[in-house]
């Protein structure tokens, strides 16, 4: 969401002053558009962080989705396993790839070193209960194959929580730790 405080401030200003008028630097309506600008910028700024923070998830998400289009009835945790195990080796072919690429006693490409990083977290993660849309309620399948995509729109969903040993535990949206 947008802020645009900086839009009314200014509006307020020039009605007030004219639309032509001046303003001395350390005048109260400068310090207010000073205020309002800084504002806007800050809420700019959170608004992108948090976008940038929750695209992790969305991307999971949507790849539960598309995993799920060809099921009408609910699966069962060891289906729900092989789709995260699926989910888990999406990116094994880019790191091979990038191994056999390096030269030898060359350091790892970032990009290889970043991959690797997301593989271990995503395999703990597993270890202790992958965060995944509930997929074995009938209800919450349907609503997943009718997701639009969008964050705010995630809240009408159940998530459970798998782990590798079959177990299942309820979870809450937004992922808060191990919930």
């Amino acid at each position: 969401m947008v802020s645009n405080r900086l839009g009314k401030v200014q509006k307020q200003i020039s009605k007030k002053k004219g639309p032509n008028a001046a303003l001395h630097e350390g005048s109260r309506n400068t310090q207010r558009l000073q205020a309002a600008s800084a504002r806007d910028d800050k809420l700019n700024r959170l608004s992108t962080l948090r976008t940038k923070q929750n695209r992790h998830y969305l991307l999971r998400i949507k790849s539960f989705q598309s995993y799920t289009t060809e099921h009408d009835s609910p699966l069962s945790i060891s289906d729900i396993q092989a789709m995260i195990e699926d989910y888990l080796g999406r990116d094994d072919e880019e790191v091979a790839k990038l191994k056999e690429e390096r030269r030898a006693g060359r350091p790892p490409s970032t990009r290889q070193t970043l991959l690797e990083q997301n593989q271990a977290t995503e395999q703990n993660e597993y270890a202790s209960g992958f965060w995944v849309p509930d997929l074995e309620d009938a209800d919450n399948l349907k609503k997943l194959k009718e997701w639009n995509g969008q964050w705010s729109s995630l809240a009408t969903l159940k998530f459970a929580r798998i782990s590798k040993e079959s177990f299942k535990k309820d979870s809450t949206f937004p992922p808060k730790g191990m919930s």
